[in-house]
């Protein structure tokens, strides 16, 4: 009895072992979407009030907690009696990643005015009424963004361990969300109280010149700087994401780039930039024929 009590911990060890190795593997397929959610969330987090930051952001999180409770049953019910969704559902979320990573590079090169969320700034003088009504509106924005990348996640990592065990997968998936929300939202954190602990180390010394003075001003002006360079390195990341998705899991386009000789990473990215820009062409024909058609109306 105790030997096959001690062989029982020896199989959930190795279960585990095996478990730890297929998370490492499944977040480096996913650090791409993580980078993007990264991206975003730390621009959603930023123009509340410094007193506020840090609460919105806690109401996001739980969001996002929330919002990966929902999705990850259903991955798994599709992945137990229909895998074959799972697949369909990986392809279809790359044209999305795709198409928002051109959309991104189209509007870099053209741009145009942007719609604020509901154009108000948090940051103005409002009512206590109207400011909570904002801040609840940026906050719904922001879970719904997270929503839209949390399927993202749980698809690429599902993907990753499709046909082990179902209790393999949710381990695995379990892990990556877990990551994932406590990672980015750390890490969003940190990087929206940056100006704030600058203006600390500023004040902290009386001197003109100063190291604490220095660093102070360095991280004050450091996180605008941050935060666009995460939308730049989020929009590579989901054009080369999605190009990976396409490559590996459709066919055609699987044996049309074998033979041809050129970095596998940059093969990947011109297939998620050919990919992303169709489906932006077709977008925004859709948009404009829509937008002919209540015209007429």
């Amino acid at each position: 009895m105790a030997s096959g009590f001690f062989a029982l911990l020896d199989d959930i060890a190795a279960l585990m072992d095996d478990v730890v190795v297929m998370s490492k593997i499944s977040t480096k397929k996913t650090a791409g979407i993580l980078g993007d959610d990264l991206a975003v969330n730390a621009e959603k987090a930023t123009g509340f009030v410094a007193s506020r930051e840090l609460p919105v952001l806690w109401a996001i999180t739980k969001g996002s907690a929330l919002n990966k409770l929902i999705i990850l049953p259903i991955a798994f019910l599709l992945s137990a009696f229909a895998p074959w969704a799972i697949t369909l559902a990986l392809i279809l979320g790359a044209i999305y990643l795709a198409f928002e990573g051109a959309e991104k590079i189209y509007e870099f090169f053209v741009p145009h005015a942007h719609e604020t969320d509901n154009g108000i700034d948090l940051k103005t003088e409002l009512t206590d009424e109207e400011r909570v009504v904002a801040e609840k509106m940026k906050i719904k924005s922001a879970i719904f963004t997270d929503f839209i990348l949390s399927v993202e996640i749980v698809i690429i990592a599902l993907g990753t361990v499709l046909g082990e065990p179902i209790l393999f997968q949710i381990l695995v998936v379990s892990i990556v969300c877990i990551i994932a929300t406590v990672g980015v939202y750390g890490i969003v954190a940190l990087i929206v109280r940056m100006d704030d602990f600058g203006y600390r180390l500023v004040r902290f010394s009386k001197k003109e010149k100063s190291i604490s003075k220095y660093i102070g001003n360095f991280l004050i002006r450091a996180l605008p700087v941050v935060i666009k360079s995460l939308a730049v390195i989020g929009t590579i990341a989901l054009i080369l994401v999605a190009g990976g998705i396409f490559i590996h899991n459709v066919e055609y386009i699987h044996h049309a780039t074998e033979d041809i000789s050129l970095p596998s990473i940059l093969i990947e990215f011109i297939v998620g930039l050919i990919v992303g820009f169709l489906a932006l062409i077709v977008i925004k024909t859709f948009k404009f024929l829509l937008k002919k058609i209540k015209g007429h109306k």
